[in-house]
């Protein structure tokens, strides 16, 4: 019977890592389409042909050509230079909720869903506060209140997004708390955060990674949006949504101009929706398996 049990298990462990190594061609385009925009954050103004704030008159709205592989803007800057520049302050912001989110939102979710009682109401009361408040209308308004900046905008969508990674996980938490693992844990006399942190956690852990890559990819959105308010960045800051903004009374004459750092907005964002459903995928597989 034991001969059985090991053929068996070593079958499963095989399937389960030639499902893990394939990945699908459009996942793999995701991963090398987020792989290549954080090298241009953390590179992108070294290896911009041009510096993303030199002006040039007598070249305004130049359509690509081999000098200007994306044409100039109204003020003759080379467009390509502006979005390898402004990748830094496009995913930086993001990275920053995404992560801050996850560890804040994913403490108090699972705090929620395992101990219950009081502790739950509080948790569970502020997170209902803060889902009936107008998260767009609210950022406007501090960030416009207290005169703007990229790290305020950052700090207001970071306090708006912890009560939807809170919520989330508690549900998860919530599914996980009464099964059997948890009891036996408990009879054995281990700790309540060992349980919630070493042993619900990684069950719920295909919820969390793909909750942080929608967090990350609605977080671009939204500070895209505030800058393209002017309530992000000052004005001439190489910004993907300022440059949709600075270039948008110039869409009929030279459409590349707001359309590329809208387009490296979708796509970007995109990709990490697409990369957070394929994780969501692996890991519950790979926790059926387990």
């Amino acid at each position: 019977m034991s001969d059985v049990v090991a053929v068996e298990t070593g079958l499963g462990g095989i399937g389960t890592r030639g499902r893990l190594s394939s990945i699908p061609p459009v996942i793999l385009l995701c991963f090398l389409i987020i792989g290549g925009a954080v090298f241009v954050a953390i590179f992108g103004r070294l290896i911009a042909p041009y510096s993303p704030g030199q002006q040039n008159v007598a070249n305004v709205l130049q359509k690509a050509s081999a000098e200007h592989w994306l044409g100039t803007d109204a003020l003759g800057r080379d467009i390509l230079s502006r979005i390898l520049a402004g990748a830094r302050t496009a995913l930086v912001g993001p990275i920053v909720i995404a992560a801050a989110s996850m560890v804040i939102g994913n403490a108090l979710g699972l705090l929620a869903g395992y101990r219950g009682g009081r502790v739950e109401a509080v948790i569970m009361r502020w997170v209902d506060f803060m889902w009936a408040v107008p998260g767009l209308l609210i950022m406007i308004v501090v960030v416009g209140q207290f005169g703007g900046g990229y790290w305020m905008a950052v700090a207001v969508l970071l306090v708006l997004t912890i009560p939807f990674d809170t919520r989330v996980i508690r549900g998860a938490t919530l599914e996980q708390a009464p099964r059997p693992y948890v009891e036996a844990a408990r009879s054995l006399g281990v700790s309540d955060w060992r349980i919630m942190g070493l042993h619900i956690w990684p069950n719920v852990s295909h919820v969390a990674v793909a909750n942080t890559c929608l967090v990350f990819a609605s977080s671009l959105v939204a500070l895209s949006s505030l800058s393209y308010l002017g309530l992000g960045l000052s004005p001439g800051t190489p910004d993907w949504g300022l440059m949709v903004a600075e270039e948008r009374n110039d869409l009929f004459v030279s459409p590349i101009a707001p359309l590329a750092p809208a387009l490296a907005i979708v796509i970007t964002a995109t990709s990490l929706n697409l990369i957070g459903d394929w994780f969501y995928e692996r890991l519950s597989s790979r926790g059926a398996t387990r």
